[in-house]
């Protein structure tokens, strides 16, 4: 059975010419539909079997419309929203897992020496042209404790070895490149009350909710900084918040939140201990060029008729 490709990006439309253009150059033949409207997508639809796009913009009337789907390839790493969508039985699903490892690296030692420096304390004085020093914190020396431990954990160690830091993983992993030691998630809360850094980066599921809670939160240092670029739902935001507020940790590094957007009510924005990003953490300038390879490998295997060879296969729980 030949194969139709649908590759659907309404967000950046210029990436679907690289997709498209690195697709049909590797495996000449590909009928490929590049669309970046939903419009678009679902007039071609019934024509394709695989479907290429971000898990969030795929739709469920999009998916109603493929009668001959066989697989999709989301164009990120979560895959939550497709869990809520009725796909046809036998349907195979991968993720982009693997590829966020640099910019979720950068994005946390961005946040690590933020807070430590006290940049928006900088800034401030900037804008008021005020020349006030103080000494500044070293990454040197201190203890980066990351939950989670994956691919993307591996790249921030690999980062944070250069500054000097102490790393401890929590995982049910026995060890991982970069790290000093690796514990079990049954020492989260000795690990969170020796980390300067406790950075989550652990998926979100039903055993990770408010992993981080008040009592993880309360083990730590006063010194102590919280980092989630994971999921919101990972941290007890309620909790976090309460924390924050009576100052029982220095200040936390947030890239996601419980509801996103985070509402312009949330206490979060006006925090001089917190830095808030808007979930940017797996994005970044080259994200198309960085996700090529992984589309040309598994468009290539599934098309050749070798669907088992499939690079980051998802479990559908439904």
């Amino acid at each position: 059975m030949s194969h139709s490709v649908l590759l659907y990006e309404p967000d950046k439309p210029t990436d679907l010419e690289v997709y498209a253009h690195g697709l049909a150059e590797a495996l000449p033949g590909l009928r490929i539909f590049s669309c970046a409207t939903l419009a678009d997508a679902m007039a071609t639809a019934p024509s394709a079997s695989v479907l290429l796009a971000k898990a969030q913009n795929v739709r469920a009337e999009l998916v109603a419309a493929m009668p001959r789907l066989a697989w999709i390839q989301a164009l990120t790493t979560g895959v939550d929203p497709l869990l809520a969508l009725r796909l046809p039985p036998g349907t195979v699903v991968t993720s982009a897992r693997g590829i966020h490892g640099p910019q979720m690296a950068e994005l946390t030692v961005l946040l690590m020496l933020a807070l430590a420096r006290d940049l928006p304390r900088m800034l401030e004085n900037q804008r008021a042209g005020r020349w006030q020093r103080w000494g500044q914190p070293l990454l040197e020396g201190r203890t980066l404790v990351i939950v989670g431990v994956g691919v993307i954990s591996e790249a921030l160690a690999l980062r944070c070895k250069g500054f000097g830091l102490r790393i401890i993983g929590i995982s049910g992993r026995a060890g991982a490149p970069g790290f000093d030691d690796i514990w079990p998630r049954t020492r989260l809360h000795e690990a969170a009350g020796i980390a300067d850094f406790l950075v989550v980066l652990i998926p979100y599921s039903p055993q990770t909710h408010h992993l981080v809670d008040a009592g993880v939160l309360a083990a730590m240092k006063r010194e102590g900084y919280l980092i989630n670029v994971a999921r919101g739902g990972v941290v007890d935001e309620a909790a976090l918040i309460e924390a924050l507020r009576a100052r029982r940790i220095a200040g936390a590094g947030l890239d996601v939140f419980a509801t996103e957007p985070l509402p312009t009510t949330s206490p979060l924005w006006a925090m001089d201990n917190v830095i808030v990003t808007p979930h940017i953490g797996g994005l970044s300038d080259v994200y198309a060029e960085q996700l090529l390879p992984l589309l040309v490998a598994n468009v290539g295997a599934f098309i050749a008729g070798n669907p088992d060879a499939l690079q980051n296969r998802v479990v559908l729980h439904k």
